[in-house]
């Protein structure tokens, strides 16, 4: 297969939009942004706030404290953290510089009642809409499908934008990289002849980023110190400070830690997980930085593959499709072929493709180091030529079929495991009269 410059351009596109940085947890911080944009729209303080979510949205934010907030957990502080410390100019950055005034100001308006939080119904799974009002004034923002996809902004009953579905960006108009045009010959082809130049200051940022917040949390007592844990009782080797690191991050960011990631698939965790594990390895292996590079296109490219099929959020936990571009980045690095890099993202779903996502949280670390460690024994598995073989579950021969088929579980077969996950979040169902 010869890459052509438009496919080229193609996956450079689809990196730079998806490799940028994000404070904490997204799924909170796309709130804050929503209620910094209808803040700003509204122009005043509000004196009502409400936040229309999706169950995914409330999901992902029950469990994981707002970061730069003094402990605060749940949406209705996320709400108000983005309008009294919020800045809508940065966007998965909102609320990097919210201060101790900003703080004690959500706690008090939080405890008065100024925010309610409603779910809403038949909606994409990723969805916000953040409205507020004053006397006179009233606005609203409307969040779809991606993080700071802003699809409508009201004032005053008028609508003043809506995005047009047009294979356009968001309100920033630029164009979207095309994920149906992703293939994994195409992937590792890109990875073998792009200018570096083209895209090494985002990787550099996201090596920087991602291994100083995987730092924090192996030197400070973060979540459920999964990360130090590994460290702890495992033996340092490879395979042991591979799966430590990448947990480790997720355990800084899952409890509040305010330093930012760059993400991957719209989802921080996801972002420290194709990363760690390839800089572990690149470091160990004392490979050039170009060659490391590489291995990340590798990494994060396969894990936005496998994750598009899927969609931003469902019931299946997205550090799997995170560990699937690891270890196939790790086979790449390690000379593998096409078969084996497929083999190595074969054996990864057919161990722990059934991972369930109940939300944002600390054991988020563990599942990621639970997926690590399954991408790791696949790599090992495919290098020496042990594959799980076409037919056995949702296996196919090709590669490209068992990722397609993993994405519809996820996406369609899922469906009602994700309800029914939330319905027992918010205790909605008595699960003894079901037993």
């Amino acid at each position: 297969m010869n890459l052509t410059e438009e496919l080229s351009q193609n996956y450079t596109t689809i990196l730079k939009e998806e490799l940028v940085a994000a404070m904490g947890c997204t799924e909170p911080i796309a709130i804050a942004y929503a209620a910094a944009k209808a803040y700003r729209e509204l122009g005043a303080m509000p004196d009502h706030i409400r936040i229309t979510c999706s169950g995914n949205m409330i999901k992902n934010v029950k469990g994981v404290i707002v970061p730069n907030s003094g402990g605060q957990k749940g949406i209705e502080a996320a709400a108000v953290l983005g309008v009294v410390g919020g800045n809508a100019d940065r966007m998965l950055e909102v609320i990097a510089g919210a201060d101790d005034e900003a703080r004690q100001k959500t706690r008090e308006l939080v405890a008065a009642g100024i925010c309610d939080v409603q779910l809403a119904e038949n909606v994409p799974n990723l969805y916000i809409k953040a409205e507020m009002w004053t006397k006179d004034h009233e606005a609203a923002v409307t969040i779809e499908e991606h993080h700071t996809d802003i699809t409508e902004i009201q004032k005053d009953g008028t609508t003043v934008f809506i995005a047009e579905s047009s294979g356009q960006d968001d309100q920033n108009g630029l164009p979207k990289g095309a994920r149906t045009k992703m293939t994994l010959r195409g992937i590792i082809e890109y990875a073998d002849t792009v200018n570096l130049a083209d895209v090494e200051q985002t990787l550099e940022r996201q090596v920087r980023f991602n291994t100083a917040i995987s730092q924090e949390g192996l030197d400070n007592p973060w979540g459920a110190r999964v990360g130090k844990t590994l460290l702890e009782n495992w033996t340092d080797d490879i395979k042991c400070c591979a799966c430590a690191r990448a947990a480790a991050g997720s355990d800084a960011r899952m409890s509040g830690c305010p330093l930012p990631v760059i993400i991957n698939s719209g989802s921080g965790n996801q972002g420290i997980t194709v990363t760690m594990p390839v800089v572990t390895y690149a470091e160990r292996l004392h490979l050039s930085k170009a060659k490391m590079y590489r291995c990340l296109l590798v990494s994060n490219l396969v894990s936005i593959y496998i994750k598009h099929y899927i969609g931003s959020l469902s019931a299946f936990c997205g550090a799997v499709s995170a560990a699937c571009g690891a270890g196939a980045a790790i086979t790449y690095m390690s000379g593998g072929t096409y078969e084996q890099i497929g083999g190595t993202i074969t054996n990864t779903l057919g161990n722990v493709g059934g991972i369930v996502c109940d939300g944002a949280k600390p054991s988020c670390a563990a599942k990621i180091a639970s997926s690590v460690h399954a991408a790791l024994l696949a790599h090992y598995m495919s290098i020496s030529q042990k594959e799980f073989l076409g037919g056995e579950g949702f296996v196919e021969n090709d590669v490209e079929m068992t990722i397609k088929n993993m994405g519809y579980i996820g996406k369609i077969g899922m469906k009602e495991t994700d309800k029914e996950i939330l319905n027992v979040m918010i205790d909605k169902v008595d699960v003894n009269s079901c037993l």
